[in-house]
C-alpha cells in the first residue's frame, strides 16, 4: 500500500518538486497540494492522508496553526518544511504534534527518507535543529535540580520498569531493532513497550517522548551522542 502524502507550499515551484520527487517513489503517492494552511488542513480532511509536508510561512494560516488542527483531528503524521532553524519554530512545531522539522534544502534521497520514517511512526530532525533541541533541553536541565540516578521522576510512575528503559533507549537515540537488541526481546515487545510509554505519558509520538525523557531527567543531559546506522543526511531524535 501506498503511502499518501500532501504537500503544502506557498511557493510552487517548491511543491510541484517536492511532489515530482515523491510521486517517482513506487510506494508514495501525492494525492493532493496546498498553496496555504487551510488549504492543507481541507486537503488532510478530504483526502486522510498519511503524512502531511507542510511549509511554517504560509499565507491565509500559517504552518504551525494548521499542523495544531491537522494533529489534533486526525492520525497524519505532520512534517515541517522550513527555511529556517529558528529555536522557536522548532519548539512550537514539536509542540504542535509534529513529527518531523526539515530544512528546504534536504537532499532528494533525505526527503524521501524522511516521509517514510515518518509514516513507520518514527520521528525525525534535519541535525542542525537537532543539535539545536538538544542544547536547549540541556540547558534547561541544568537550571534545574536534576537526579542523574534513582528512581524515575514522579511523572513517569505510571511506567513499569521495563518501559521506563525502553523510554531511556528512545531518548538516546536508538531505533526498535537497537532496543530489542539491547533488552533481548523481540521487536514485537519494543513496540508494544513504545505504545504503553506514548499511551500512560499522553505523548502523540516518539518525538514527544525523547522530549519528556530529557525535561523529566530520566536522561542525563551531557551523555555520549550519536546510533550507529542511522542516515547521513538526518538523525533519529535525538542525536545529530
Amino acid at each position: 500500500m501506498s503511502i499518501r502524502v500532501v504537500v503544502a507550499d506557498d511557493q510552487e515551484l517548491v511543491r510541484a518538486g517536492f511532489g515530482m520527487i515523491l510521486d517517482a517513489q513506487d510506494d508514495i503517492e501525492v494525492v493532493a497540494e496546498a498553496a496555504d494552511g487551510r488549504e492543507a488542513v481541507s486537503a488532510v480532511r478530504r483526502h486522510g492522508p498519511d503524512v502531511l509536508l507542510l511549509d511554517i510561512r504560509m499565507p491565509v494560516m500559517d504552518g504551525l496553526e494548521a499542523a495544531r488542527l491537522v494533529c489534533a483531528e486526525s492520525g497524519c503524521k505532520v512534517v515541517m518544511l522550513t527555511t529556517f532553524d529558528l529555536d522557536e519554530y522548532v519548539y512550537e512545531a514539536l509542540y504542535a504534534g509534529a513529527s518531523g522539522f526539515l530544512l528546504k534544502d534536504v537532499r532528494r534521497d533525505d526527503l524521501v527518507h524522511a516521509v517514510r520514517v515518518v509514516a513507520a511512526g518514527e520521528s525525525l530532525l534535519a541535525p542542525t535543529v537537532t543539535r539545536r533541541l538538544v542544547a536547549d533541553l540541556v540547558k534547561r536541565r541544568r537550571a534545574q535540580p536534576a537526579a542523574a540516578d534513582g528512581p524515575p521522576p514522579p511523572s513517569l510512575d505510571a511506567l513499569t520498569a521495563r518501559e521506563v528503559e525502553t523510554l531511556r533507549l528512545l531518548a538516546r537515540g536508538l531505533s526498535n531493532a537497537e532496543i530489542a537488541r539491547t533488552l533481548f526481546v523481540s521487536e514485537h515487545t519494543v513496540k508494544t513497550h513504545v505504545s504503553n510509554v506514548l499511551s500512560k505519558l499522553g505523548l502523540r509520538d516518539r518525538v514527544q517522548a525523547v522530549i519528556c525523557a530529557y525535561e523529566t531527567g530520566l536522561v542525563t543531559p551531557g551523555a555520549p551522542w550519536g546510533t550507529p546506522g542511522a542516515p547521513s543526511g538526518h538523525s533519529r531524535l535525538p542525536f545529530g
